[in-house]
């Protein structure tokens, strides 16, 4: 919503109300320039605009509410599907071996690398959403490899324990070659998980804080120190199903910190404490963070802008998302003509991170750039004799799950179409065409200026 819009609104209230504009803004956020700023040209957040308009409709007769400007329902599934779609494991983890995604995102974010300005006492990195690691992993030796001898803080937020217990599997290989390191992982929500703090106060009592000093020298002792922690992941590490929403969320909130325990002394301003905590973060890694049918709305107030704030001076975020418009979604539209689940681009994102953030994003640049900056590509990695002269049904198949994992198409639909074998022709006609089978990616950054 405009700022002219919301002045209309609040002017019509006024004259009805028989109100002066500096008494509504008192009354209703408290701020008695409101109008007067508005007027101006400033920008409110999104909790404002709601502040105004709940106010506005409890003081009408029969508490009807204005039309709403930006607006965040729910993102509701279906408790009947999938715990998420990215918990199918079988589809991801051939999607993860059959595709080059993950090494070319790591590529991709590792040359924000040379446009970050770590202080003391570490270099800070924040990964909103490990998945298997991979990602993180590959970032890592880029950043080890260009910061050999500075300490890193690296956290990592991750829901599922599965993916989890993967990423523990490449931290030994990664403390080994970097010592000086912090690793944090945490099942927080995205406007909490930087800063390790739940935000109700319940679940805030009800943390669960395990910090582990790895003793010894090589990789295999600290693998095998992680491999017990098993059985405190598999306790505490546990996810739900909002009755609301049917969203995932955590039955309690954890904080895993692991470190070698020889790099104590080194590493002691930046191994985080209960309750004294901060984020200021030199590079957020946002990939794949929320899904495709997700509202702009949804991602700019929840998962984006909260990562926005977590920027330090001279930092970066950058976003990752699919693209669409690639041989992938040929695949899916000859199935489902006019499927489009990539609508919201990165464009439209950005404007509505910059609107809810509101004042709180004067220092920051927002950084659409040009197609040929943005865009990138992956493709299904196959032998050139697999994808040529007659497909066999595996590459089919492996072509297949590629196209309706990255455009997260619903169980219940694949159980209608993958019985009539018009799937695997479709992707072996788009192999054919194609000759191999790759997908688009849009990336973005958010910056923050430096002091």
């Amino acid at each position: 919503m405009k700022n002219d819009e919301i002045l209309s609104q609040i002017t019509e209230f006024c004259r009805k109300a028989d109100m002066a504009e500096s008494t509504f803004g008192r009354r209703a956020v408290n701020d008695g320039k409101l109008v007067h700023r508005l007027r101006e040209g400033k920008r409110i957040t999104i909790d404002t605009l709601e502040r105004i308009q709940a106010y506005m409709a409890a003081s009408m007769a029969g508490g009807v509410p204005p039309p709403r400007g930006l607006q965040v329902p729910p993102e509701k599934r279906d408790p009947r599907g999938n715990f998420r779609f990215f918990e199918n494991r079988q589809k991801y983890l051939l999607f993860v071996h059959t595709c080059s995604e993950k090494r070319v995102v790591a590529d991709r974010v590792a040359l924000e690398l040379a446009s970050i300005h770590p202080r003391p006492p570490a270099l800070r990195l924040f990964d909103a959403g490990v998945g298997d690691g991979t990602v993180l992993a590959r970032v890592l030796r880029a950043t080890h490899q260009r910061y050999p001898h500075m300490p890193f803080y690296v956290a990592g937020k991750e829901l599922s324990l599965e993916d989890l217990r993967l990423t523990l599997e490449k931290v030994p290989d990664r403390i080994f070659e970097h010592p000086a390191s912090v690793f944090v992982f945490t099942n927080m929500f995205y406007s909490e998980a930087p800063w390790l703090t739940p935000a109700s106060p319940a679940a805030a009592a009800a943390t669960v804080w395990h910090e582990v000093p790895l003793r010894g020298a090589s990789s295999g002792e600290f693998e095998q120190q992680i491999a017990e922690l098993r059985p405190f992941l598999e306790q505490n590490w546990r996810a739900a199903i909002s009755p609301r929403t049917a969203m995932p969320l955590y039955e309690r909130p954890v904080v895993l910190v692991l470190y070698r325990e020889d790099h104590r002394f080194l590493l002691d301003s930046t191994i985080p404490r209960p309750g004294q905590t901060e984020a200021n973060f030199d590079l957020v890694i946002a990939s794949q963070p929320y899904r495709a049918l997700s509202s702009v709305n949804f991602r700019a107030k929840r998962i984006i802008a909260p990562l926005a704030k977590a920027l330090r001076p001279g930092g970066r975020l950058i976003g990752i998302h699919s693209h669409g418009q690639d041989p992938g979604m040929e695949m899916i539209q000859a199935i489902w003509p006019g499927e489009n689940p990539f609508a919201v681009s990165r464009h439209e994102l950005l404007r509505a991170v910059k609107y809810e953030l509101g004042s709180l994003g004067r220092d920051l640049n927002f950084n659409a750039y040009a197609d040929n900056r943005s865009i990138f590509r992956y493709d299904m990695e196959a032998l050139p004799n697999e994808v040529t002269g007659t497909i066999g049904t595996s590459t089919a198949f492996a072509a297949w799950n590629a196209a309706v994992y990255v455009a997260q198409i619903e169980d219940d639909r694949l159980t209608e179409m993958t019985q009539n074998g018009r799937t695997l022709d479709a992707a072996r006609d788009v192999l054919r065409k194609y000759n191999g089978l790759w997908f688009l990616d849009e990336s973005y950054v958010i910056s923050r200026r430096r002091d």
